[in-house]
C-alpha cells in the first residue's frame, strides 16, 4: 500500500473516529499530545487499525511513534512485513 494512501486512511479514521481536528494533524506534530488518548483510546485506536489495514500494533509499536510520521512509518511498516 502506497504511503499517501496509508496516511489518507489513517488521517480519516483518526478525524472522524477520535474527532481529531484535522488541522492539527501534520507529519512533525507530536502524535500522543495532539491526540490526546488515554488507554481505552488506544485499545480502539489498535482495532481500526487493524479493521483498516489488516495489521496490529502492540504497546512497544506505540513507544517508538512520537510524531504522526512515526505513526504512518509504523503502519507502512507493519504492513512490508507482512506481504
Amino acid at each position: 500500500m502506497e504511503r499517501e494512501k496509508i496516511v489518507a486512511i489513517a488521517n480519516d479514521f483518526l478525524i472522524n473516529e477520535f474527532e481529531v481536528d484535522g488541522d492539527e494533524i501534520s507529519n512533525d506534530a507530536h502524535f500522543k499530545k495532539t491526540l490526546g488518548l488515554d488507554s481505552l483510546d488506544y485499545i480502539d485506536l489498535v482495532v481500526v487499525i487493524e479493521s483498516n489495514f489488516g495489521v496490529k500494533l502492540g504497546e512497544a509499536d506505540f513507544k517508538d511513534i512520537i510524531t504522526f510520521n512515526d505513526f504512518y512509518s509504523t503502519i507502512e511498516n507493519k504492513i512490508s512485513l507482512k506481504m
